[in-house]
């Protein structure tokens, strides 16, 4: 019986194949076969555990990324300005700080007229220090963006596709703050 040449996966060498389960000339290549074989899979499997694991994410861990992205946009576009509230350009910890807070107005979350750079000091302990960030916020956005914002009532119901598109948005934008 006549023996088939073929091609070495590893070392790419001509060798006489034994049978059709033989795809190595060597057992060095053989092993090496075998943990390039086994690489691929897990990298497969990485991919399918990857996917698997984002179908089954709640919607507040959506909420979450595009908020996190948002908040990055903001950080970037605010970036030499004040904070909002007291005006201070020290360097310190800045937030993306809403005029009408998320758990209140949910609907305006990620709207980028109600989030501005605001320092750790006013958003964090004395509650945004909202008296003084609407005051600055109509010198800085007009009195008719605010009363757009306060009289502001369209409820949202969005999907978790509409959240990963806002949060791809919003990281888009990032990347034409930063160019």
């Amino acid at each position: 019986m006549k023996t088939k040449l073929t091609k070495c996966r590893i070392c790419k060498k001509q060798f006489a194949q034994a049978n059709s389960f033989h795809r190595a000339c060597s057992p060095v290549c053989a092993i090496a076969l075998v943990a390039k074989d086994k690489s691929k899979k897990a990298r497969k499997a990485r991919k399918i555990n990857r996917l698997n694991l984002e179908a089954i994410q709640p919607l507040s861990h959506w909420l979450k990324r595009a908020q996190n992205a948002c908040n990055a946009y903001i950080r970037a576009r605010d970036v030499n300005e004040p904070c909002v509230s007291c005006g201070t350009y020290e360097d310190c910890q800045y937030h993306a700080g809403h005029f009408l807070s998320r758990g209140a107005r949910p609907e305006l979350r990620f709207h980028p007229a109600n989030i501005h750079k605001q320092c750790a000091q006013c958003n964090n302990f004395k509650s945004g220090n909202i008296t003084e960030y609407r005051i600055n916020l109509i010198k800085k956005v007009g009195p008719e963006m605010v009363d757009y914002l306060e009289n502001f009532n369209n409820p949202q119901r969005l999907t978790i596709d509409d959240i990963k598109e806002i949060e791809k948005h919003y990281k888009e934008l990032k990347k034409h703050v930063k160019s």
